[in-house]
């Protein structure tokens, strides 16, 4: 069975807390704000519940990356400190996990970083299936149908690349892109 250690979980999300502190991100609901932890928490969640299902898991590797996944691309948290707190493994599935923003375009970012996250080990792949399944929950309130038809896509296309890490991420991640068909539907 794939163990973790909760001291190894209590570091990596004291560090996520520090550094994602004030960030909030638009609910499903008009002018709602929630707090950003609350994905963190989420993407854990999801990753937690998955990792039984794959005995040989790293479950450190995939806690920490879980939890760290998105202090480079939305904080000032840089790789070196990453690297300098978490080591060498943690470090490079984070950064695998960072969309490069100076790519021009969004398909472009998402492309590269699903090279490099498949370049990782499986557990960071099943990172970013627990992020898209977090994503899939529902969309902000401000998104317009284009915004959420390509999210729809894009997380196709995350399935397409990564399904084979975990077969019970890659189910979730499966039924919460059909789910998501509904708020491309409804009007």
């Amino acid at each position: 069975m794939s163990q973790w250690s909760p001291d190894a979980y209590a570091k990596a999300w004291a560090f996520a807390t520090r550094y994602h502190r004030g960030q909030t991100y638009g609910g499903p609901a008009q002018g709602e704000q929630i707090d950003y932890l609350n994905h963190i928490g989420s993407v854990a969640m999801e990753l937690l519940w998955a990792l039984p299902t794959t005995p040989a898991a790293n479950g450190d590797l995939a806690v920490q990356c879980a939890l760290l996944h998105d202090v480079i691309e939305d904080t000032e948290a840089t790789y070196e400190l990453v690297l300098e707190h978490f080591g060498p493994a943690v470090a490079a599935g984070v950064l695998a996990l960072t969309k490069d923003a100076r790519l021009p375009t969004k398909a472009a970012q998402m492309a590269d970083s699903l090279n490099r996250i498949r370049q990782q080990p499986p557990e960071v792949w099943m990172v970013k299936l627990a992020d898209r399944i977090t994503n899939l929950y529902q969309p902000p309130y401000y998104w317009d149908k284009a915004k959420i038809r390509a999210y729809h896509q894009e997380a196709l296309t995350i399935y397409e690349a990564l399904h084979s890490a975990n077969a019970a991420l890659a189910g979730r991640l499966r039924e919460k892109i059909e789910l998501y068909q509904q708020f491309i539907d409804n009007d």
